[in-house]
């Protein structure tokens, strides 16, 4: 098991967002480390990108609140955070850089594209990308 001290999951109300905080929380109190949670909501490119989107908010505040229960279970902390951007993976590279990240935790459901399993835009752009390690994790069939 890696020491990671730092610990970000990325949150968006997909099934795996509960496990992938509770193992980051098991990750982090062997290391008394931190978790940041983050939900990223983002913006299209023919708005600003600090519109008020309020029921984006509301529902990313609701995923938040989410892993914060899932934490909660463990007792250990988590940060939280909403962010508003273009795009999901450059902002998540962004604060990992910013927060000096160890570790990035995204789980991934099993969905399906014309037939074949689709990772989608933002696990293969944080594989490429990040400046720490990335553990995908796909839900169960």
């Amino acid at each position: 098991m890696t020491q990671a001290s730092r610990i970000l999951v990325p949150v968006n109300g997909n099934p795996t967002d509960a496990e992938m905080i509770e193992l980051a929380c098991e990750i982090a109190k062997r290391s008394k480390g931190l978790v940041y949670a983050i939900h990223v909501i983002e913006v299209k490119r023919t708005m600003p990108l600090d519109a008020e989107l309020p029921a984006e908010a509301q529902r990313g505040e609701d995923v938040l609140n989410q892993a914060e229960l899932a934490a909660e279970h463990l007792d250990q902390e988590i940060e939280t955070d909403l962010l508003q951007a273009r795009d999901v993976g450059p902002a998540l590279v962004d604060e990992a850089l910013e927060r000096g990240i160890d570790l990035i935790l995204l789980g991934v459901t099993n969905k399906r594209r014309l037939g074949d399993f689709d990772l989608g835009r933002t696990a293969p752009y944080l594989l490429k990308h990040a400046p720490c390690r990335v553990w995908v994790c796909r839900e169960a069939t």
